[in-house]
């Protein structure tokens, strides 16, 4: 008989990364009302399995073996699918980053159950079902997914589901597991990482984010976009016109074809407020517009607007945090 929830972590460089530590909180809360246990599943070498004890998981399976020195969808499906035929869970639960997306589906497909992406909200329902809420058609609507099968797959939207304090007396069990690959079946694997220079802060795990659009005029005004962010100590994006354009590097897109981002505070400067740019991160808890044109569908998202001109109000505002602070 199912029971429990499996948590998918995802790591960098051997660590967990932080919305893999929330996905992992909020399946604490789940199993809380379900009076089951939460397990963990790693993939890879790192070692930081006592933070995942600390944020709700009674037991840790670590995965091992040779192919999965570095991520490969063919070869992290059959691990995850393993462990899940192992554990035999009631919910499956990861994130909705880049990996969690390639990786989640396959690993539905290969248990032949249903799938719920990019939630941003999860609860029991009736005698133990699954029900999560997810963004459609480009944020515009929300559809409310109730998931049958067992076991239930559903990715989370990172920022979205609160991480908590850590319970550093809470101890679990780790177990290792060594799955069954075949090297001619994992047909393609990640050989190596380049990191681009200037990017401080994960664009989807921050909690700030000042991105700049087309009203930027320039690749070279993009300095003051970043001092803001700086300024902050948060991640610095952009809309999809001002990277189609050349201005700035893909990674900072923001949007239905870029990355969605939940932060605690999203600043648009710029920005006139398309839908494919709403859809990536409408979710944030508190948005700021700054923009000349006070028609700019932007202003109809936003908690608090500044109509005006950027280059005069983003450097004020640089200037205001930095004196707060000091």
């Amino acid at each position: 008989m199912a029971q429990g929830i499996l948590v998918f972590i995802e790591e960098r460089e051997g660590k967990v990364k932080k919305t893999s530590l929330e996905a992992l909180a909020a399946a604490r809360k789940l199993a809380d009302q379900l009076q089951e246990p939460v397990t963990a599943i790693r993939v890879g070498s790192g070692d930081a399995s006592e933070n995942l004890a600390h944020y709700g998981a009674d037991k840790i399976q670590c995965v091992k073996h040779e192919l999965l020195a570095s991520y490969s969808t063919e070869g992290f499906c059959t691990a995850v699918a393993e462990a899940a035929k192992q554990v035999e869970p009631r919910f499956i639960l990861g994130t909705a980053s880049a990996m969690g997306r390639d990786l989640m589906p396959r690993v539905a497909a290969r248990l032949g159950v249903g799938l719920a992406q990019d939630c941003i909200a999860a609860e029991i329902v009736d005698d133990g079902q699954l029900e999560c809420i997810r963004p459609i058609y480009a944020g515009k609507a929300y559809a409310r997914v109730r998931l049958l099968m067992s076991p239930a797959i559903a990715t989370l939207r990172p920022n979205v589901f609160p991480l908590g304090d850590a319970d550093t007396a809470r101890n679990a069990e780790t177990v290792t597991l060594t799955p069954e690959l075949n090297a001619e079946k994992i047909r393609a694997s990640v050989k190596e990482t380049r990191k681009s220079s200037g990017q401080k802060v994960e664009l989807t795990e921050a909690n700030i984010i000042v991105s700049g659009g087309r009203g930027m005029k320039g690749p070279e005004n993009f300095p003051v976009v970043e001092a803001l962010a700086d300024a902050f100590g948060g991640a610095m994006g952009a809309s999809r016109a001002a990277v189609d354009a050349g201005w700035i590097d893909q990674q900072h897109q923001v949007g239905q074809t870029g990355k969605t981002v939940s932060p605690t505070l999203y600043v648009a400067c710029g920005i006139s407020g398309a839908i494919q740019h709403l859809a990536g991160m409408s979710s944030s808890k508190f948005i700021v517009a700054i923009n000349k044109d006070p028609e700019a569908p932007i202003f109809n998202v936003a908690d608090y607007g500044i109509v005006g001109d950027l280059f005069e109000v983003v450097p004020a505002l640089t200037q205001a945090i930095k004196s707060q602070k000091e």
